[in-house]
């Protein structure tokens, strides 16, 4: 008879999610974990078996919570407008970013530094999202709401000019600025009403009639 869980593994899960941005795959010691979690060792291995799994569960739980907010969104508003559905859609995503923004910049320098686990995660994950993103900026060309370009090319500036502030803050604050310079950071680059400036701008920039609300 299987073991009873007693929200062992969600409570290795929440830890791992609190110390991957501090460590990286490479650094997460499996034994400062279970403390971390209060668990002992021979329930980590039980549920996870590895440091390889259990660092992928917490990257994948993270995105598939993020993932179906995303669908949610956009199914729930099908009615609506191409530009407010992908207004919707760059929200999500945006807060999800800003919500994980540690996680984020810790598994984008541990894939440039060849980490497996973070590139695997990525190559695996990035693409659904995009394809998301780049079907409403097709829908949107289509319906005429958005000037003709490569979706790519819209999908690559929008991503820039809403997410990498987000990126670049953190890594900012990250390498232990002044608390006047990371207060300004967090009005002006992560807070609710500069993500949707952001947003803003970066869809009114293709609109065909950019006077209007995007």
């Amino acid at each position: 008879m299987p073991r009873p869980s007693q929200n062992v593994d969600q409570r290795l899960l929440d830890a791992g999610l609190e110390l991957l941005p501090q460590t990286g795959c490479a650094g997460l010691s499996v034994r400062r974990l279970t403390e971390h979690a209060g668990v002992n060792l021979g329930m980590f291995h039980y549920h996870f078996k590895s440091k390889d799994n259990f660092i992928r569960a917490v990257l994948q739980r993270t995105y598939e919570d993020m993932f179906a907010a995303l669908t949610l969104e956009v199914e729930t508003d099908s009615a609506a407008s191409p530009v407010h559905n992908l207004r919707s859609a760059v929200r999500v995503l945006a807060h999800f970013g800003r919500r994980h923004r540690h996680l984020m910049v810790r598994i984008l320098a541990d894939a440039m530094a060849g980490e497996a686990l973070a590139r695997e995660f990525l190559l695996a994950n990035l693409p659904r999202h995009i394809a998301v993103i780049g079907r409403l900026i097709a829908q949107a060309q289509q319906r005429g709401e958005f000037r003709p370009a490569p979706p790519p090319q819209v999908l690559a500036f929008i991503a820039a000019g809403v997410a990498s502030p987000i990126l670049i803050g953190t890594a900012m604050q990250g390498a232990g600025g002044l608390p006047e310079a990371n207060a300004l950071i967090d009005d002006h680059l992560l807070s609710d009403a500069a993500i949707e400036t952001r947003i803003d701008a970066a869809l009114r920039a293709w609109l065909t009639r950019p006077e209007e609300t995007p």
